[in-house]
């Protein structure tokens, strides 16, 4: 079992940044990946960035060059960056820990903070 907590959501201009945070109940390091997803009303969730273990990123095509995900896996926390924030980027962002079991991937999930972009 893996316990998410997001935080760092709010409301900020276009063009502004936010740094959502996700504190982890367990050692990061020992889970495959973590990730950020987003979902805005009436839209599917969508993959935001996840950062493997072995070091690797990956980043939906419309937050790349303006977002970056990050690990501090000494204290357990996952970060998001978001600069140059665009009014499409409103959505609950949710915290995600895929983690790999003998036969099965299970994913864990946070309850989501909300990021607000607007004038």
């Amino acid at each position: 079992q893996v316990q998410l907590v997001e935080s760092g959501g709010g409301l900020v201009q276009p063009g502004g940044s936010l740094r959502l945070s996700c504190a982890a109940s367990r050692n990061i390091a020992s889970i495959y990946a973590m990730g950020w997803y987003r979902q805005a009303p009436g839209k599917q969730r969508e993959l935001v960035a996840d950062s493997i273990s072995g070091g690797s990123t990956n980043y939906a095509d419309s937050v790349k060059g303006r977002f970056t995900i990050s690990r501090d896996n000494a204290n357990n926390m996952v970060y998001l960056q978001m600069d140059s924030l665009k009014p499409e980027d409103t959505a609950v962002y949710f915290c995600n820990a895929r983690v790999r079991l003998p036969n099965l991937w299970t994913d864990y999930w946070g309850q989501g903070t909300q990021v607000t972009v607007s004038s």
